[in-house]
């Protein structure tokens, strides 16, 4: 089976998303579909037909997350240090045409978040820099084009 891998902070967040969809989303669905049903014929009820979709919905994201938590490997970035990149570790880059620094924290997939500096160990750019060392050069293939950076520091936190 394939494990997924995540931070600490990634694992309480579904969690915590797991928690709010059993204990206030699958309520608040279940009552909807019941006042739905005292309106009379279903065929033709298009709050009842909104509130099963909606129940779907929410009952395919808790078999989702349930699953992933099974399947977790919950990693703590904190516990570890070295000047290798792997999954954790939060990397500063530099372009080497623009020479623009950028920050990442490589992160499981669902935690990613580009706006928060986080990329997923899947993504081109994790993949790229994934067993490099400070110094090192590597390259992303990109849609854009092949671009070009260096890792000026690796740390964990």
């Amino acid at each position: 089976m394939q494990k997924f891998p995540m931070t600490v902070n990634g694992h309480a967040a579904l969690e915590s998303e797991l928690k709010h969809l059993k204990t206030v989303e699958r309520p608040e669905v279940i009552q909807a579909i019941s006042v739905a049903r005292e309106h009379g014929d279903l065929s033709e009820n298009a709050e009842y037909h909104a509130a099963k979709e909606k129940q779907g919905f929410i009952e395919g994201r808790i078999q989702e997350l349930e699953s992933k938590l099974s399947l977790a490997q919950v990693i703590d970035p904190t516990t570890m240090s070295g000047e290798t990149v792997r999954f954790g570790a939060t990397v500063k880059i530099v372009n080497e045409d623009t020479d623009e620094e950028s920050t990442y924290q490589i992160v499981g997939e669902d935690e990613a978040s580009i706006k928060e500096g986080k990329v997923s160990v899947t993504s081109p750019i994790a993949r790229a820099m994934i067993s490099k060392v400070v110094g090192d050069v590597f390259e992303v293939i990109a849609p854009g084009g092949s671009k070009g950076y260096e890792i000026l520091e690796v740390s964990f936190v």
